[in-house]
């Protein structure tokens, strides 16, 4: 079936978010055609206005309001500033927000270091979280990247480029999901559940 320009133009616009297929890119495209002129305008001026109207905050990289220098943590005065978590994407700021536990600040690198994909240093907010730790007042870096190769491999770096700064790191600790099995589980994460036991209280 031949579609019209303006409805292949969406469906191919569409594909190319990270998670959605072509199936699901026609279907969005047929909803969006059928549905209420003021959703396919509400969803038209949200798509413009996320890039007009955020920016990146200067101290943590996180996604803040255009116009803001700063974040809603980052100018928060009762966060802890001798405390940086590290996170390799906003949403990862969300995530550990939501535990409502975390009474420090953030630093978003804004990506992994990943050599077969050539994303080195340069393409990071590294450089600027040295920098940070160096101007000084900083306690603790936790390093909150994912628990995959790449996001170990950026731990790894990031503590040789810290390790002079005579700062505090750790590492998030890692394990058995609650509500998992043990036999689903697969080795690397048993050996790091075994590594990490506690006491019990």
């Amino acid at each position: 079936m031949l579609l019209p320009d303006s409805v292949q133009n969406l469906v191919n616009a569409l594909s190319r978010l990270p998670g959605v297929g072509p199936k699901t890119a026609s279907r969005l495209a047929f909803y969006l055609l059928r549905a209420p002129e003021d959703i396919s305008n509400d969803l038209a001026q949200a798509l413009l206005r996320i890039k007009t109207d955020t920016t990146l905050c200067q101290v943590c990289y996180n996604i803040t309001s255009a116009g803001n220098t700063a974040c809603e943590i980052c100018a928060n005065a009762s966060r802890d500033q001798r405390m940086i978590c590290v996170v390799e994407e906003p949403l990862d700021v969300l995530a550990l927000e939501r535990t409502g536990s975390f009474t420090g600040v953030y630093h978003v690198l804004h990506g992994a270091l990943s050599p077969i994909e050539g994303i080195g240093p340069d393409q990071l907010r590294i450089r600027e979280l040295v920098l940070r730790v160096r101007a000084g007042g900083v306690q603790e870096i936790i390093l909150a990247t994912n628990p995959s190769m790449e996001g170990d491999y950026t731990a790894a770096y990031l503590r040789q480029q810290l390790q002079a700064a005579g700062v505090r790191m750790t590492r998030l600790a890692r394990g058995l999901p609650v509500g998992g099995d043990l036999e689903y589980a697969d080795q690397s994460t048993l050996l790091r559940a075994l590594s990490g036991r506690q006491e019990m209280d």
